[in-house]
This record gives structure tokens, C-alpha cells and sequence, in this order.
């Protein structure tokens, strides 16, 4: 087995396939190491991350080469059917990939016996495999932003069907109305491992399920959106726990921002508050409160209901009335302001979490005109924990370039040497196609492969820096997928990843590596 680093809080274990890997994961489980927060199967890996404040990376490691894998991997026994309407948009070049006509594809498709090998890239997304050796077909050679909830595609030898609209290489064959992922069904995955799945042909229109909007709380203290700008969401530090469910982790893009926020206002650091990018979001205060802002800066004011205007500063506490309203312009510096109110919001829970994940659709969804949030009592606190006057490190601008230290790997030995010195040397601008799932880079040199094909589905970490093959980087946020198949050359250390949370459009970004690229 190969041990390669993947940023400063996790370790890639490599196997010899898919079944060593599936092993080894079970083994791992049963292992319970020190340190070890979660491990993460995938199709010849098994990503492990771990607590560095109780462990370290070497201590892991030894521990990890004494790990057996187990004897074998039990099956769910469990059997399923999902009907398919084979009318996907690259059915055509999947033919040509595999010789044979579009019929004989969807032929085989459905007369082969299917099971579910692993979870990962989301909630709900079963990797499928199958002992027709004819299914093994390349990714796209630039992932889509946009593909359709219930879409059923194959990449490399898995197959597989989204639970919801996300981004992805895979190349779609057809559509299915089934649920996948459920929150109200138990358990909420359709597609567990062991799963046996078959799927099914059907003529008639298939339109995926999408999930309801939660109904509205009452309380007489609430938060009312009058606009939600470009984005608000509520979050929270996430929830950890369910990567081996396929279930990411999620949670506030800055997390310093949400800890200052809730400090200010007298609430637990990991209270849930909003996070909106990009300003623009208005929002209304029914009842009196105390809320503060910490995060990008932007020119907040509050109208008052008789007219006054007041500014907000941020890291403040600052005292609302009933009807007061918060206008937050576009920040002056940085992306994501968070805003928290004395008390937290009273919202549903998502497995224990108010975080909105974009991606997967877990929690609430985002927030849009109309919405009404209610809020814990009692309005006022005993104290509020001030942070005090403190060098506040100035959110990254557009057209200025900060620096983020990496640790190279898990696959920095598939780019080419000039590769690693373009991504090191070269300054990367943050486009505007980023969002919370990945920062997405340009530059004038793209990043050259040493090694061609295909890498099997593996796990990746927030702040990992995956390389599609057009050569431009992607950075990874907090909903980014769980596991993926473009090679990623290095991760962003942790303490850095508040920083690229709060990188807006035009800013730059050059990297610096901890040391060399090496096995651990």
C-alpha cells in the first residue's frame, strides 16, 4: 500500500483495487485509531482524516501500516429496481467510446447485475459496479456545472444516478424519477452498499422529485429576507460524522468569521448565523435583538423605522427594534459576511446541523425573498464577549493576490515537473463560475499531465486543488463533492482555508508549497 498526504489533516491509503480498498475500509472502521476522525471509501483508496491536535502524521501512518484489511465485505442483501428513460445527451459518444451502437449500450445497461461498491461524491450517490467488462467509459474532458437531479451516467467502470442538480464529469445516459436520498426515509439512501440494483427501461417522461421548501416557523421574534442579495444561507460549523454515508461535512465558509459573530453577540461560537456572498441581502427584524457582523466588509447600514440610518461596524454588537431594517452592500474587501443574532435562529436540523449545503441539498435551502427565520429567545443576553481591539487580518480584494501554503499530494506525481512549477510560480485568478463547491482558477498556463487515463474515484479534502484536463485548477470549498476522479496536485493547509472562503472574483492566488511532494 502507497500513503500519500492530502493536506495537514488527512492521509490517502492507496490499495491494490477496489475490493483490497473495500476491505481495508472495514478493518479501519473496526480499528477505531487514535486521532482518526473519519475515514472515506472509494474505488482503490480509503481517505482517513484525522485530529492533529491528537496525533500526528507519522504516528498515524505506523499505526495505519499495521491495519489488516478484513477477510471480506459483507453484502446489504438488500435488491433494487430504477427505471430509466435512456435519452441522455451523450449517449451517442458513450457508443462510440465502447464500439458498439446505442442500443447495444442501453442493452447492456440493463441486463447487467449492478452493486453498489461504495458512497461518496454526495448524499445518496452510489458507485455501481458491474461484471461486464464492456462499461468502462472516460470521464468528460471538462466537468459540467449543471446536471439534472435523477440523471443516470457512467464514468470509468462505475455507474450511477445524481440525487440532485450538481456539477460533474460523468457522461449521462438517461433519467430517472427515483428518490436516491430521502432525509425522511430510513435509511435515507436508497443505493447502500452491498445494494444490488437493476435498472429499467421506460418510455414515459421522467421528472425527478424535488425536495419542498420547510414550512415557516411562528415566533414573534424573527428575521424577515427581503432580498436575499446573491446569496444567504444559514450555516453553521457543519456536520461531521457521515463522510462513509456520503454525507459531506458542509458548514460556514469562514469559520473565524462565524466564531467573532457569535463572540460579539454573547452565543455558543458554533451558533448557527447567516453567510451571505456577495451583499446585496436586506433583511427585516421583527422584535427587538442584537446581531453583528464579522467576515468580508460591506457598507451595512440599518434603517431604522422612523428613517434614521446607521452604520454597522463590523465585529460590533448592535442593538435592532421591531421593523428595523439591515441593507448590506457589496464588501468593500472579502466575499462571505457572516451575521449573527443574540439567541441563534430556530430552524430545523439536518442530521444535528443547520448547514445549507449547496451541493448535496442537506438542510435548509437557500434563503429567498419572503422567507421568515425565527429566532431563539430571550432577545437580550447577560454579556456579550467583545473581541476587543485585535490586528484584524484584511479580507483578500479583487485584483490583489494573497498566498496560500499547501502540502503537496496525493497526486502531484501525475503533472509534469514543469506542472509543479507553473502551479507554485504562476499567480491563479479566481473566476467568476466560483462558488461554495470550488473556486475555480484560471491561468495563462494550464498544468500539464505526466500521466494520462483515468484516476479512479478517490476522496478529497476542502482546500484540495483538483486539475480537470483543460489544466485549470479548482479549488475546493466546503460542499464540495466528497470523492472525484480528476487528480488533485496539493490541498491548501487548514489554517488557510478561511482565506479562500473569503477570495472574491478578480482576486489572485499564488501557492506555496511546505515541502516537497513525497510517500509518507
Amino acid at each position: 500500500m502507497r500513503f500519500l498526504p492530502a493536506g495537514d489533516t488527512a492521509v490517502v491509503v492507496e490499495a491494490a483495487d477496489l475490493d483490497e480498498a473495500r476491505r481495508l475500509f472495514t478493518a479501519l472502521v473496526a480499528a477505531d485509531l487514535p486521532g482518526v476522525r473519519e475515514v472515506v471509501p472509494a474505488a482503490r483508496t480509503v481517505l482517513v482524516l484525522f485530529d492533529p491536535r491528537r496525533t500526528t502524521v507519522r504516528d498515524l501512518v505506523a499505526r495505519l501500516r499495521r491495519v489488516e484489511p478484513a477477510a471480506e465485505v459483507r453484502g446489504s442483501g438488500q435488491a433494487v429496481t430504477v427505471e430509466v428513460r435512456y435519452d441522455g445527451q451523450d449517449l451517442d459518444e458513450v457508443a462510440a467510446a465502447l464500439g458498439c451502437s446505442v442500443e447495444e449500450v442501453v442493452r447492456r445497461h440493463q441486463a447487467a447485475t449492478w452493486t453498489v461498491a461504495f458512497t461518496g461524491y454526495a448524499p445518496g450517490f452510489g458507485y455501481l459496479v458491474t461484471d461486464d467488462e464492456v462499461f468502462d467509459v472516460p470521464r468528460r474532458p471538462s466537468p459540467r456545472t449543471r446536471i439534472p437531479a435523477g440523471s443516470v451516467g457512467l464514468a470509468g467502470e462505475f455507474s450511477g444516478v445524481y440525487p440532485r442538480e450538481s456539477p460533474g464529469g460523468w457522461q449521462l445516459i438517461g433519467r430517472t424519477d427515483a428518490r436516491v436520498w430521502d432525509l425522511d426515509r430510513d435509511p435515507p439512501a436508497l443505493l447502500a452498499p452491498g445494494t444490488t440494483v437493476r435498472f429499467q427501461r421506460v418510455e414515459r417522461e421522467v421528472v425527478p422529485v424535488r425536495d419542498a421548501p420547510p414550512a415557516p416557523r411562528g415566533s414573534a421574534r424573527a428575521v424577515e429576507v427581503v432580498s436575499p442579495g446573491v446569496q444567504l444561507l444559514l450555516q453553521d460549523p457543519g456536520r461531521p460524522g457521515h463522510l462513509a454515508e456520503g454525507v459531506p461535512a458542509s458548514g460556514v465558509a469562514d469559520r473565524a468569521a462565524l466564531r467573532t459573530a457569535n463572540r460579539a453577540v454573547g452565543n455558543a461560537e458554533g451558533t448557527a448565523a447567516l453567510e451571505l456572498a456577495g451583499g446585496g441581502a436586506v433583511l427585516r427584524f421583527r422584535g427587538a435583538g442584537v446581531l453583528a457582523l464579522a467576515g468580508a466588509d460591506p457598507d451595512a447600514r440599518i434603517r431604522a423605522a422612523d428613517g434614521t440610518r446607521l452604520p454597522v461596524p463590523l465585529e460590533r454588537p448592535v442593538a435592532v427594534e421591531d421593523g428595523d431594517e439591515l441593507r448590506l452592500g457589496t464588501p468593500r474587501a472579502g466575499l462571505r459576511t457572516v451575521l449573527a443574532v443574540r439567541g441563534g435562529f430556530d430552524a430545523p436540523a439536518a442530521l444535528g446541523s443547520l448547514a445549507t449545503d449547496t451541493l448535496s441539498g442537506v438542510g435548509p435551502h437557500p434563503l429567498t425573498a419572503g422567507d421568515r427565520l425565527a429566532l431563539h429567545g430571550p432577545a437580550a443576553a447577560p454579556h456579550a464577549v467583545h473581541p476587543g481591539p485585535h490586528p484584524r487580518a484584511e479580507p483578500p480584494r479583487s485584483g490583489r493576490t494573497v498566498q496560500l501554503e499547501v502540502v503537496l499530494g496525493p497526486r502531484t506525481d501525475w503533472f509534469t515537473p514543469a506542472a509543479l512549477e507553473t502551479l507554485t510560480s504562476q499567480e491563479w485568478e479566481v473566476t467568476a463560475r466560483s462558488d461554495r463547491v470550488g473556486t475555480r482558477l484560471a491561468g495563462a498556463v494550464p498544468l500539464e499531465r505526466a500521466r494520462g487515463g483515468e484516476l479512479p474515484s478517490e476522496g478529497a479534502v476542502t482546500g484540495a486543488i483538483q486539475v480537470p484536463p483543460d489544466g485549470q485548477p479548482v479549488l475546493f470549498g466546503p460542499d464540495h463533492p466528497l470523492t472525484g476522479g480528476y487528480p488533485v496536485i496539493g490541498a491548501v493547509v487548514d489554517a488557510h482555508l478561511d482565506l479562500v472562503g473569503q477570495l472574491p472574483p478578480g482576486a489572485r492566488v499564488r501557492f506555496r508549497p511546505r515541502a516537497p511532494f513525497a510517500d509518507l
